[in-house]
């Protein structure tokens, strides 16, 4: 039996990219203005210096709230909503940024992006660097805490 000859195949050369800065530069410009872009569809608010975009799906609210970077609840909303504390619970997926909770027995709880948040009623928080955080959040208005199956208030377990 004969041996077989190897075959040679002929491979194309690659077509040579120059490789610039300007590229990842301009992608991460775009990114960030798509991260602040306007919601389709959302309405917007702006209180305490916190932007708000809120839409309906079926009962609940899907919300893009962007607290800016200095961001600390006890100074900027306290005087708006008039209670020492936060009395809402949040629900959702910090999209950018950092934050820092914390509840009256003295626990803290940190995030940084991206990560899972669920905060409970009854708590201050800020903002955490010298950059903004994004929150994307879901809610059912007053009845968040209950509907999602959080506690009315925070305890440790």
């Amino acid at each position: 039996m004969a041996k077989a000859k190897p075959v040679k195949r002929k491979v194309p050369k690659r077509a040579t990219v120059a490789k610039t800065k300007a590229a990842p530069a301009r992608r991460r410009v775009a990114r960030r203005e798509q991260q602040f872009a306007a919601v389709k569809g959302a309405e917007r608010r702006d209180a305490g210096g916190v932007q708000l975009e809120i839409g309906r799906a079926g009962g609940a609210r899907v919300k893009r709230v962007i607290y800016p970077a200095g961001f600390r609840w006890s100074v900027d909303m306290k005087p708006l909503v008039g209670t020492d504390l936060c009395l809402h619970a949040h629900v959702g997926f910090l999209e950018s940024g950092a934050i820092r909770i914390e509840y009256p027995d003295g626990c803290t709880v940190e995030y940084e992006a991206p990560e899972i948040v669920a905060i409970d009623p009854g708590h201050d928080g800020s903002v955490v660097g010298d950059a903004p955080a994004v929150l994307i959040e879901l809610d059912f208005e007053r009845d968040t805490a209950e509907r999602l199956g959080m506690p009315a208030s925070h305890r440790h377990t």
